[in-house]
């Protein structure tokens, strides 16, 4: 971008302290660890930080300006553009780029699978035009600025994924990046800790077409959804009641949607659901049914998603799934339905949900009481819990063996006495647990 632009997306009051050029093209940059000769910096602050503490040091290191809130008191003789909020003016610079590049913009958001139906969404429309997504946690405001900044000038599509934490942050987001086209994955109880209840969830995920510019809104079949949705233009809802599933196993789901057959190299109905959001936005942005089964086929989990290790235990090779990317209730429960429905030897190691407010004791214990009431849980299985909360899911759970340790060195240390071991070990926690740790500990 030019400096002129800098000051036109942002309405800042240039002060001019050297002779600058305005049609100087320059690179933003948020961090003085990489900043280069040449880039303009933007200080960002937060809780515990305040970038305007190293304007200097920017300049120092070659920057030519730098945007601020107040001037730095002992200032030299650079180009800095005062604006009030250095947050507000990087999602405006976002926002200036996102319209320059004028992309079809696909945003998404939901409880859970946002990531996997981002992923999928961007495997098929890869398929026809030039897509670029929002890299891996970098869903929140930050995270968006960063993924319009790093795009390529030739990006035709944005597929972008839109996190939340509380009211007003996905109407945020939706406000710069102004999408065409948005999906909600699902409403669960992620976050309800901090939100209260699944209607204010609905209500935080639905603000994601408060500033959309298309006409086509896709979501899950879900009445709280459809009652809380204020859009006027075409609304897409998809379930796995509109599927015929012709084949499936653990890595790997043939399905019928719409008279067309499509494959994925993934198991899990829940996966299937994703994978037809993907499939409505293909068809809305024209592409082909072979473009969309080609796209589908080509998908590949995330790092912690589904992710299969084989290890040798004690002299044994053991398979070991990872799936421990985030959990909450409802992903746990799909979680737990694919393994019952295809396997007949595996042992679970359950971690605790985060983020579910004063009624977290009684969401794990509720999920301990969903898997002893299975009607295939098989007697043979083991199930280990490992965390503070996760031990109401194995007090729960009568009809299997069960474990729980505090620690995943605990955990790990009783794997390794000589224990029997199914060939198949399952692993679901929230990120926080950091279950790659057993895998680790374990290796």
């Amino acid at each position: 971008m030019k400096i002129r632009d800098l000051i036109q997306a942002t309405g800042g009051n240039i002060k001019e302290y050297d002779s600058v050029d305005l049609e100087t093209d320059v690179n933003i940059s948020t961090d003085t660890r990489t900043i280069k000769n040449g880039d303009f910096y933007l200080p960002l602050k937060g809780a515990s930080f305040d970038g305007e503490k190293f304007i200097s040091q920017a300049l120092e290191k070659g920057a030519i300006g730098s945007f601020c809130t107040e001037l730095p008191p002992h200032h030299t003789q650079a180009c800095f553009i005062q604006v009030p909020d250095t947050l507000t003016a990087y999602l405006q610079l976002a926002n200036y780029r996102r319209n320059k590049l004028n992309p079809t913009v696909v945003a998404i958001t939901g409880s859970s699978g946002k990531t996997t139906t981002k992923e999928l969404v961007a495997s098929v429309l890869s398929e026809k035009y030039k897509t670029f997504k929002t890299p891996l946690n970098h869903n929140n405001e930050i995270g968006f600025c960063q993924t319009i900044f790093e795009a390529p000038n030739d990006t035709e599509v944005f597929v972008l994924e839109m996190g939340m934490r509380g009211l007003g942050e996905i109407e945020l987001l939706s406000k710069y990046s102004e999408p065409d086209i948005t999906i909600i994955s699902n409403v669960g109880t992620a976050h309800i800790g901090r939100l209260g209840s699944r209607e204010n969830i609905a209500k935080a995920k639905c603000e994601i077409v408060k500033y959309q510019r298309g006409n086509i809104f896709i979501a899950h079949d879900d009445e709280l959804i459809k009652n809380t949705v204020e859009f006027n233009g075409e609304k897409i809802y998809y379930s796995i009641k509109d599927v015929k599933i012709i084949e499936k196993s653990t890595h790997y789901s043939k399905f019928e949607y719409q008279n067309n057959i499509y494959e994925l190299n993934v198991g899990g109905d829940y996966n299937i659901e994703n994978a037809l959001s993907a499939i409505n936005t293909g068809v809305k942005l024209g592409l082909t049914v072979e473009q969309i089964q080609n796209g589908l086929k080509k998908y590949k989990p995330i790092e912690k998603r589904w992710e299969a290790v084989k290890v040798n235990i004690n002299g044994n090779n053991v398979n070991i799934i990872n799936d421990s990317y985030n959990a909450n209730p409802e992903s746990m429960r799909a979680f737990v339905d694919t393994i019952f429905e295809l396997y007949k030897d595996y042992m679970l190691i359950l971690g605790d949900m985060g983020e579910l407010g004063v009624d977290e004791t009684k969401y794990h214990k509720e999920l301990g009481e969903y898997i002893n009431n299975k009607s295939n849980l098989n007697k043979n299985t083991k199930i280990i819990s490992i965390g503070t909360l996760s031990k109401n899911i194995t007090d729960s759970i009568t009809k299997c063996e069960t474990e729980h340790f505090s620690t995943i060195e605990e955990a790990v240390s009783y794997m390794k006495s000589g224990v029997s071991l199914s060939e198949n070990i399952f692993l679901k926690a929230s990120r926080s647990m950091k279950f790659e740790k057993i895998i680790e500990g374990l290796e």
